[in-house]
């Protein structure tokens, strides 16, 4: 399989099959609901929806401090983008775009009635996913429109639209575990789509070069960009906060939040931490207000 620059990431294939990579991140979410820190992020599908895929309780024997650290990172980000959404449903956001939506359930743990949601995929890989709710004696959740895009011959937003999305309505757009596999160009350009939808937000993940990572965190790089690498879908862009934040601010989202490593865990203990030498991941929330 060959990866391309799509805005979800997740695959731009000629053999049109599924992404291994978002495989291995459901794996994730659904080990860790047999783990000691299942409360942080609970997903009642995410076993279910994987079938005989899915991981055995036995597997967390297996987790060294390099999967246990990736684990928790991408339960939190899960957690820390419901929980920013939650707080955009308040504010009365009405729409919901998942982009890059791999095996996320959200939108069948949706508990908004008001709230629709899109979810972009590359075909295959959303075809799969539907089978797999199927599969798992699943229903389709009426609030979900299901938006396949032929990234390399099809424009997002006008499939979007074309979806029922209104662009003159503010939305909320959750992008995780996407922008790391793809280029600067590809991520800013669906950035400033998204900035053009007045009281837009977007959450994503992003990592920082090795060179600004400690030790730990240039050997966590090492490990996990060599894995996927490995299944051919590469991570390629790497953000320093400040000129990220910078480049966020022209292109007109006002309001942000960015978290290291050491803040979320703080965050999620609601206990001060010292900060610690940069292990380089992060989560951001950006919003443009008006």
């Amino acid at each position: 399989m060959r990866k391309g620059t799509t805005p979800t990431g997740i695959i731009s294939m000629e053999d049109a099959t599924p992404s291994r990579t978002a495989l291995g991140v459901a794996r994730i979410r659904a080990l860790h609901q047999f783990s000691p820190q299942a409360g942080l992020f609970r997903d009642p599908y995410a076993i279910a929806i994987l079938g005989e895929a899915a991981p055995t309780a036995q597997e967390l024997e297996q987790e060294d401090e390099r999967r246990r650290r990736m684990r928790l990172f991408v339960s939190a980000r899960a957690r820390f983008a419901e929980d920013w959404l939650a707080a955009a449903v308040r504010r009365g956001v009405r729409q919901l775009v998942v982009l890059g939506a791999g095996l996320d359930t959200f939108s069948l743990r949706n508990p908004y009635p008001d709230l629709s949601v899109f979810e972009v995929d590359h075909p295959a890989t959303q075809a799969w996913k539907r089978k797999c709710i199927a599969n798992a004696g699943l229903a389709e959740p009426s609030a979900t429109t299901f938006v396949p895009v032929e990234f390399e011959r099809q424009s997002l937003s006008a499939e979007l639209a074309a979806a029922g999305l209104q662009s003159t309505e503010p939305s909320f757009f959750i992008w995780l575990g996407v922008v790391p596999y793809l280029t600067k160009e590809a991520i800013f350009k669906t950035l400033s789509w998204i900035a053009g939808i007045p009281r837009s937000e977007v959450v994503f993940d992003y990592s920082e070069p090795v060179e600004n990572r400690d030790a730990a965190g240039q050997a966590a790089l090492a490990f996990h960009a060599a894995r996927v690498a490995a299944v051919g879908e590469p991570w390629i862009s790497f953000f320093v906060p400040g000129e990220l934040a910078q480049s966020l601010r022209g292109l007109g989202f006002d309001e942000t939040e960015d978290l290291e490593s050491s803040d979320i865990a703080a965050r999620l203990s609601r206990t001060p931490m010292e900060r610690t030498a940069n292990s380089g991941g992060h989560i951001i929330r950006a919003r443009r207000s008006t």
